[in-house]
């Protein structure tokens, strides 16, 4: 894990260092802590596990947790298999990517990436979860949640075709899937039918996104010029090896017309048939069923299909397109991107949960924050380490997200821990990850026992009130009232078991229920 917090010198950091590629993770002037588990002694090993190439930690073996049983499938690199989690029975996917044939340092990163960038995504309702990521001597195991339902592709095969209100619905799910990624500043670059997964045998089952091993962060305005993707899929400036995140939408599209006929637009007998295809741009609408499909079914796939990224239409844009919204349903607003959900969710926390948090920010992994590190450069647009109130403003609207010079403010005001007017790196990571990072035990008692400096056992009033100065988080406030918010049993100072029904108020169970897709039946 990277370096948790020590209780000294915190506030010292080098906020450019801490920025500084090759700083390995949040670098905070403090050697890593032991974390022990609750009632357990602090094991130090004699000899450390070698540090695998891939992952860049200790190796680990993934049987020791997990019991892997039947092949699920395979692809290019990987073999999926269904694993059990040897503790409770439950069951995931694991893919297995074989170490040899990670030919060169840019498959290695690759894989590195995709184990990045799905952390960066995590607790996103339609996008498969990571729930760990594993290195021994021959593989990289990715343990993930397991979808039951197949593939999306399958159920389009056995229907034909859909009826227009179905796939309006079909299509809204997956261009918010895409939304969320691109506000969050990733490119998924293979978006087809077989790389969207159905949780469940229901008919309602909840769409899930993934595959990942393509996908790159992305900054505004930067050019990729690799070419990949599956061919019917391929946007034309992929082929001119000049593209951004507008490909994504192209890749829709197409699964939007073979929605709506049962077959792709751009159709050969080769590969290169297809690419010529693909760059000629002509989109058939003269075709059976295409006489009898709605005029705004037509105009969305036209626009999706717009060969000039630059005029092609955007996923917020066809989230609000009529056809989209024909049943009179607006589009379900996650609109409010994901980072800004989660400011907002930070907003409405205690100082005690903030500095908690920050705790558990210094705790992270470099693989599990490389996807926020990556936004903050963004928004830091002058590259000083610090994100102003305007470059917090221009940032969000980047994204699509219409906000008042108020709300900016107050989203300012409850990321800015010490009040010094900017947001530096470890505020932003404290106030943007995800809150599942607190279901890790480890992460919990770790922030528990930084409060709790006599190793008591219980967090007292001026523990609390000594940890709050040391962020400069003290606004003032009586510290019994923060206490007494959380201390369950009214004896006036916090337990562990107090402590952690204080972190995990407010958060969705685990697993939660995302939202169903309506009014889309298979037969």
């Amino acid at each position: 894990m990277g370096n948790c917090f020590s209780h000294d010198n915190k506030n010292e950091t080098d906020k450019n260092d801490v920025l500084n590629e090759d700083n390995g993770a949040q670098q905070n002037g403090s050697a890593p802590q032991p974390v022990k588990s609750p009632g357990n002694a602090t094991k130090s090993p004699s000899k450390p596990p070698p540090i695998g190439v891939v992952l860049g930690r200790p190796m680990e073996d993934v049987r020791a947790t997990y019991s892997i049983g039947k092949e699920l499938g395979r692809g290019q690199f990987g073999v999926t298999h269904l694993c059990t989690l040897k503790a409770t029975g439950e069951q995931f996917a694991c893919k297995t990517i074989a170490k040899r044939k990670l030919a060169n340092k840019e498959d290695i990163e690759d894989v590195r990436r995709e184990v990045q960038i799905m952390h960066h995504l995590t607790g996103q309702p339609n996008i498969v979860e990571l729930k760990g990521a594993y290195e021994d001597k021959h593989s990289v195991h990715l343990v993930m949640e397991l979808c039951a339902g197949g593939e999306l592709f399958d159920r389009i095969i056995a229907k034909g075709h859909y009826t227009e209100r179905a796939a309006a619905s079909l299509l809204r799910t997956i261009v918010q899937i895409v939304h969320t990624c691109h506000s969050m500043g990733v490119v998924h670059r293979d978006l087809k039918p077989e790389n969207f997964l159905l949780l469940n045998k229901d008919e309602d089952s909840p769409l899930k996104a993934t595959d990942f091993g393509l996908s790159v962060f992305f900054k505004e305005g930067e050019v990729f010029r690799d070419i990949v993707g599956s061919a019917y899929y391929i946007a034309p400036e992929v082929l001119k090896r000049k593209y951004g995140p507008e490909v994504d939408i192209w890749s829709i599209g197409v699964m939007l017309y073979i929605l709506l006929c049962g077959v792709p637009p751009f159709w050969a007998e080769s590969e290169h048939g297809i690419f010529n295809a693909i760059l000629r741009g002509h989109v058939d609408f003269t075709s059976d069923p295409w006489a009898s499909i709605s005029t705004g079914a037509k105009d969305l796939v036209r626009k999706m299909l717009n060969s000039d990224p630059k005029q092609r239409i955007t996923a917020f844009e066809v989230l609000n397109h009529p056809w989209i919204k024909e049943d009179g349903e607006a589009p379900d607003t996650p609109l409010d991107n994901a980072v800004l959900n989660r400011l907002k969710q930070f907003r409405a926390m205690n100082k005690f949960k903030k500095v908690a948090l920050r705790v558990i920010a210094g705790c992270l992994s470099e693989e599990e924050i490389m996807g926020l590190k990556a936004m903050f450069k963004n928004m830091d647009a002058d590259n000083n380490g610090t994100i102003t109130l305007e470059e917090l403003k221009q940032g969000l609207s980047k994204q699509g997200t219409k906000l008042s010079e108020y709300e900016v403010k107050q989203l300012m005001e409850a990321a800015d821990a010490d009040g010094n007017g900017t947001i530096d790196y470890d505020e932003f990571i404290t106030a943007t990850m995800h809150m599942n990072r607190m279901d890790r035990e480890e992460h919990l008692y770790t922030a528990f026992q930084y409060f709790d400096k006599d190793n008591s056992g219980f967090i007292t009033m001026e523990e609390l009130e000594q940890a709050l100065k040391e962020f400069g988080m003290h606004d003032g406030r009586d510290i019994k009232d923060i206490i007494s918010e959380v201390d369950g049993d009214n004896d006036g100072r916090i337990n562990y078991n107090e402590f952690v029904a204080m972190m995990r108020k407010g958060q969705p169970e685990a697993g939660g229920n995302p939202k169903k897709r309506r009014d889309v039946t298979f037969e």
